[in-house]
């Protein structure tokens, strides 16, 4: 069965958390961080459950610290984590390699700031033919007003802007799924 381009496809899906870091984080509205951590979380769990491979970045980390704790103690262990000091993803060393070692074609991003690293990362991505998705309540920026100008700015692009609970269930496709019990529960 051919999947129709706009949804996501587990067997294709590569998911990237950018720069989930303290530092960052402290600075984002309250509310909006703990969605992209739960939404996150949530991305991490399924994707863990579903064998999809996790890249993360880390914006100069001795500066802004390491992945937030929340977020590393979700990553499955065969994540890997790339340091950086460019904002595009695509610019740390190793990421691209060891993107096109997936073989796969789409990319879900989650993580912040959603108008600059975000941002920058999905057009690097898509001009390299891949099919991005951002996940708009698992990616925050200080600003509200920020991550909705990237947001319709992606959009207009042709980068696909969706929920994680919208994720979850085009993975599944179908309550027939054998991790459907388990994964539903997530949303609960």
């Amino acid at each position: 069965m051919t999947v129709p381009p706009t949804l996501c496809d587990s067997d294709q899906s590569v998911v990237v958390v950018v720069d989930i870091q303290p530092r960052l984080a402290e600075v984002m509205p309250e509310q909006e961080r703990e969605r992209m951590f739960d939404t996150t979380i949530l991305l991490l769990q399924a994707a863990d459950t579903l064998e999809i491979p996790v890249l993360a970045t880390e914006q100069y980390p001795s500066g802004l610290g390491s992945t937030c704790e929340e977020i590393a103690a979700s990553l499955p262990d065969r994540a890997i984590t790339f340091p950086k000091t460019g904002f595009a993803c695509t610019r740390a060393e190793g990421f691209c390699d060891a993107l096109a070692a997936s073989g796969r074609s789409q990319v879900l991003l989650t993580g912040q700031e959603a108008h600059v690293c975000v941002l920058q990362t999905a057009f690097a991505l898509q001009a390299q033919g891949k099919q991005v998705f951002v996940v708009e309540d698992a990616v925050c920026s200080r600003k509200p007003e920020h991550k909705i100008y990237a947001l319709e700015r992606m959009r207009q692009a042709g980068i696909v802007v969706l929920s994680g609970e919208s994720v979850l269930f085009e993975w599944l496709r179908d309550a027939a799924h054998p991790n459907f019990r388990q994964l539903a529960r997530l949303i609960r």
